[in-house]
């Protein structure tokens, strides 16, 4: 298995399955990172679809959206939940951002933080537009994520 990217490096590509609510309407498509390549993205993982930590921090970064695209960046939600718990979960939280499903874990394990026991590290991982690791935050069990406020400043700071 390879090793997880430290910053600086490039990040591998993947694709998962996902879904994004627009409306009433929640867009079921497989998401790939080098879509992606040209624009900054946020790749936000979390252990489970309704967790109390986890929601408030992802309706944190769907509310904070408007600053990610001033930005030109992206946020991608991934946890090891399904498309169906995916889509309830949007729904009940109104949340916009595109939320993919890592069922088997394959992504987290690429980038170090699955776990046994609680699935994965609540973690974010910033990517220039190169697809270069910028920025990184992997929790310890039980912590928080960083709010989006921060994100928005690493963000800021993105120089490609």
């Amino acid at each position: 298995m390879a090793s997880a990217p430290e910053i600086g490096d490039i990040v591998g590509d993947f694709c998962l399955p996902g879904g994004h609510l627009d409306g009433e309407t929640f867009h079921r498509r497989n998401h790939t990172l080098c879509e992606q390549r040209g624009r900054p993205l946020v790749l936000a993982f979390y252990p489970g679809d309704g967790t109390p930590v986890r929601t408030a921090r992802l309706c944190s970064h769907s509310d904070g959206m408007a600053r990610f695209r001033f930005a030109g960046a992206t946020v991608w939600g991934i946890s090891p939940q399904g498309l169906d718990s995916h889509e309830k979960f949007a729904r009940n939280r109104r949340l916009s951002m595109p939320l993919l499903s890592d069922e088997e874990r394959v992504v987290a394990k690429s980038f170090g933080i699955s776990a046994p026991l609680i699935a994965l590290h609540r973690s974010v991982f910033i990517t220039d537009g190169h697809g270069r690791l910028h920025w990184k935050h992997v929790t310890a069990p039980g912590a928080t994520c960083p709010p989006a406020v921060t994100l928005s400043t690493r963000l800021a700071g993105l120089t490609g």
